[in-house]
């Protein structure tokens, strides 16, 4: 023969070139992806061939050519030696993804003669390498394949047939049921993966779901909550955002974040969404924005995930012409304070985030320490996207120096500022201080014993493994620090968070304090001390500031209800307080932002100035009752829903600082506030009993519900 085709028999001819034979093999007829009503057979081209050398006579040099569409009809006109071999092995046509799916599954299950799959774990899964990590409480039903370094983390189930390749994550409780993942992916915690295909270096969020014959393209992006329906394509480099539904193919169109920032500066998963090469593209959009020459003070946490990202962005800074001074390992208000008192134009601060360690957040501040306002953010971001980046020629490179010494300015001044006469007389009653593990156990030992405190110290030694506590651990630290402050009769007990900008307080009875009840202790103390003065306070918290302001002859001004509004809400003229009710205070005299060290120091010291206990305070204030949750909604739908509440609720009782917020009495009050990072809406309710603020929640959570569809 002239050439000679080996065919197979296949159930579904549709999609492939069927060839007719005689009784002797010689090919009769071919039928190019024929329709039902033209299958006069199921024997199809499986694309091998073998040929005499004379074939290439048959078309013309450096001309594009079909063998099966060109040259094999040609054969056939000419009555030429045309012959098919009707093969008995295996065969799969990967050209589509139905049938690579198969391929894959056939390789598993045995169907395909191939070397070893490498050692067989446990029955039906195979892992190429020792490297493989399985959690003890991980079930695998195989058949299975690992690549090397594949991570399955606690409590993920894998169905076969599946492939999960070379340092892929599939982190808590994901699900992944007959599927292929390619490697450097990732799987997030809870997230699902039904028969679907994921390809190279894609993060799939937590929550995120991919059905029934999807394809995820490389370097692909699925955010949290998202769900990417079945048979839906999605290119590669696109971003898909949280809580979005794809019912469509995404094709056109670049990867890219709708926004870099969200309410805790910029966040992501470490390796994932912050990498090495976006933390110094972003060091560079940083400096872009500011002028040649200047000085940024750069620090971070002792956790090594921040330590890399921060190196990454302060090679990404000296690039674009600006000064980098490293002040290494710092708490968040230390570094602002230094950031602000030698002359800096801005600062960024590197941390692991303080309720999951896969994540870390950049905060960037301005030349006051405090966080950059909305106007910087939007331009670093345009900077970011449009990569159109200052680049400093090599005389005009920024430095890098290294100054982990500058808290001392810090620590004189807190000492300074506390009334040392009140401070000392501290009596025989001590005060129990949970570091966490963190940077602050590094600064406030030093001030703390300049008073001569008696003070028992928990968590002092630095350990990056800690720095991380999810909800529930979190809870039982601080049931553990109201045991330990009731037992030895301790004045109160405070916990500082990983940044030591906040702090969680227990009572001297053990009992953990409110955020808006702490505010509330604070605020009375200080109107007290002062004789006045305004309190600053989110949209967001309770109505009896107003009460204790009438008693205190004080004022209550009201914020949006994030970070950056109530930083910038302490600057203003006759402020003295201002606090999130997340345990973040704000004592403007000291320094403007959130101090959780000078507020442990300072609650002790205005307690001592009074005689009083935690406990005594709290019962003097005026009982509020507040209920809040949150209701899930689609991006796409929250401008509608907020046009639609704002139309609906036009009159004097709305009130527009943050989301909308609609008075209904003396006592009672509802929010709807839009998430800044999230699908979804936060409903917050005030009444005059528990039970009024959850019925008013439910209510208006069900309204928020309804104006969607």
């Amino acid at each position: 023969a002239l050439a000679t085709l080996t065919l197979v028999r296949v159930a579904n001819p549709l999609e492939y070139g069927v060839v007719i034979t005689e009784a002797d093999g010689r090919i009769a007829q071919f039928l190019e992806k024929p329709s039902w009503g033209q299958v006069f057979s199921d024997t199809v081209n499986t694309g091998i061939y073998v040929l005499e050398p004379t074939i290439f006579d048959y078309y013309e040099k450096g001309k594009s050519v079909d063998f099966s569409q060109d040259v094999f009809p040609q054969l056939l006109r000419q009555n030429d030696r045309l012959f098919g071999c009707v093969a008995g092995g295996y065969w799969c046509d990967v050209g589509n993804l139905s049938e690579y799916m198969r391929a894959n599954a056939d390789v598993l299950m045995g169907r395909v003669n191939v070397s070893s799959l490498g050692r067989e774990i446990r029955p039906g899964v195979w892992a190429e390498t020792e490297d493989v990590e399985i959690a003890p409480d991980a079930q695998l039903y195989g058949p299975i394949w690992l690549a090397n370094a594949a991570k399955i983390r606690n409590g993920v189930i894998v169905r076969g047939p599946s492939v999960i390749r070379d340092y892929t994550i599939v982190d808590t409780r994901a699900q992944v049921d007959r599927s292929i993942i390619w490697r450097n992916s990732y799987v997030g915690e809870r997230a699902e993966v039904r028969g679907a295909i994921v390809g190279r270096q894609c993060s799939l969020k937590s929550k995120s779901m991919v059905f029934e014959g999807a394809v995820v393209g490389d370097q692909t992006g699925i955010g949290e909550g998202a769900i990417v329906q079945p048979g839906v394509k999605i290119w590669p480099n696109k971003e898909v955002e949280p809580g979005a539904t794809v019912a469509s193919s995404l094709i056109w169109g670049s990867r890219s974040r709708r926004a870099l920032f969200g309410r805790w500066g910029v966040t992501g998963l470490v390796n994932v969404d912050l990498t090495p090469e976006f933390a110094a593209k972003l060091g560079t959009a940083y400096g872009s924005i500011l002028s040649r020459g200047v000085t940024v003070t750069v620090n971070r946490d002792p956790h090594r995930a921040p330590q890399m990202i921060k190196r990454a962005v302060i090679s990404g800074l000296p690039s674009a012409g600006v000064n980098v001074l490293d002040i290494k390992t710092m708490p968040i208000p230390v570094a602002r304070y230094i950031t602000r008192t030698v002359n800096a134009a801005g600062g960024v601060h590197v941390k692991l985030s303080p309720y999951d360690n896969r994540v870390v957040d950049l905060k960037f501040f301005d030349q006051r320490g405090l966080d950059i306002d909305r106007k910087t953010e939007r331009k670093i971001e345009n900077f970011y996207f449009r990569e159109d980046v200052r680049r400093a020629i090599s005389d005009e490179i920024g430095t890098i120096n290294e100054a982990p010494h500058l808290a001392n300015a810090y620590i004189a001044n807190f000492t300074k500022d506390l009334d040392a006469q009140i401070a000392r007389r501290a009596g025989d009653r001590s005060v129990v201080i949970d570091y966490g593990h963190s940077p602050a156990s590094l600064v406030l030992p030093l001030i703390l014993s300049n008073f001569g405190w008696e003070v028992v110290a928990l968590n002092s030694s630095l350990d990056e493994h800690k720095l991380s506590l999810a909800v529930e651990e979190l809870d039982s630290v601080l049931r553990r620090l109201g045991v330990i402050t009731r037992s030895l009769q301790a004045r109160l007990g405070v916990r500082l968070d990983t940044g030591g900008e906040r702090i969680s307080v227990v009572d001297h009875r053990g009992e953990r304090i409110n955020g808006w009840t702490l505010l509330g202790v604070v605020a009375s103390l200080m109107w007290r001390a002062i004789s006045g003065g305004t309190i600053a306070a989110p949209v967001t918290a309770p109505k009896f500031l107003e009460e204790l302001a009438d008693r205190y002859h004080g004022k209550v001004t009201r914020t949006r209800a994030d970070p950056q509004a109530l930083m910038a809400a302490a600057l203003a003229p006759g402020v003295i307080l201002a606090g999130d009710g997340e345990g973040g205070l704000i004592f403007p005299a000291f320094h403007p932002c959130f101090d959780g060290l000078y507020a442990t120091a300072k609650i002790h010291e205005l307690l001592l100035a009074f005689d009083t206990d935690l406990a005594a305070e709290i019962d003097s204030l005026p009982h509020f009752h507040t209920a809040r949750t949150k209701v899930p909604c689609p991006w796409e739908s929250k401008g509608r829903v907020m046009r639609i509440l704002s139309q609906q609720y036009q009159s004097d009782s709305v009130r527009q600082i943050d989301g909308i917020k609609i008075d209904l009495g003396i006592e009672e009050w509802v929010l709807v506030l839009p998430d800044v990072d999230r699908p979804l809406f936060h409903v917050i309710a005030e009444a005059g009993s528990g039970e009024g603020a959850r019925v008013l929640m439910e209510k208006y959570a069900a309204l928020v519900s309804s104006l969607q569809r």
